[in-house]
């Protein structure tokens, strides 16, 4: 009699659910997992010496004597005081966007080497989770600074045009 095949043993291999990963993989992802805690200790320092400028940014305007006594506008306001601001502003705002990168790497980090080296795999969809926010915040800071370029731009052929009519 020749063997058939029933409902206990299929012809064909059903495809599995879950994902496994060969040594080669696991390789990789250890490495990443270092790279990765690398850059997040890397993005942390950044971030603190990005917050010691913010602390003394205006200490470096205030003793530029020339910018101190020009800096004043029609209305007697300090301009400088203005753009000391404004810079502080952009400064902490560059810091929080440094933290939670350096953040979401480093939680990647922890949870990809955890996760490969106890085979978890509840902790290795953890630090994709953290890898996928990593990477959108990228995505969005890289997409806000594009537009923030493509508006400058506009904006200096508007003022471009506008002084070359003035001119005329």
């Amino acid at each position: 009699m020749e063997p058939t095949a029933t409902a206990e043993t299929p012809a064909s291999p059903q495809p599995q659910s879950e994902l496994i990963l060969g040594a080669s993989a696991k390789y990789f992802l250890t490495t990443a997992g270092r790279w990765a805690n690398f850059l997040s200790i890397m993005g942390f320092i950044g971030t603190g010496f990005i917050l010691l400028a913010v602390v003394f940014i205006g200490g470096v305007f205030e003793k530029i004597p020339a910018l101190a006594m020009s800096g004043v506008g029609s209305n007697g306001f300090p301009i400088i005081s203005v753009i000391v601001d404004v810079v502080r502003f952009v400064y902490v705002l560059i810091a929080v966007l440094n933290f939670f990168g350096a953040f979401y790497l480093n939680q990647f980090a922890s949870k990809i080497k955890n996760g490969v080296l106890f085979n978890d795999s509840v902790l290795a969809t953890g630090a994709f989770e953290n890898l996928k926010s990593f990477l959108k915040l990228v995505g969005i800071t890289v997409i806000v600074c594009i537009s923030i370029d493509v508006l400058a731009f506009i904006a200096a052929i508007v003022a471009a045009a506008g002084l070359a009519s003035v001119m005329h």
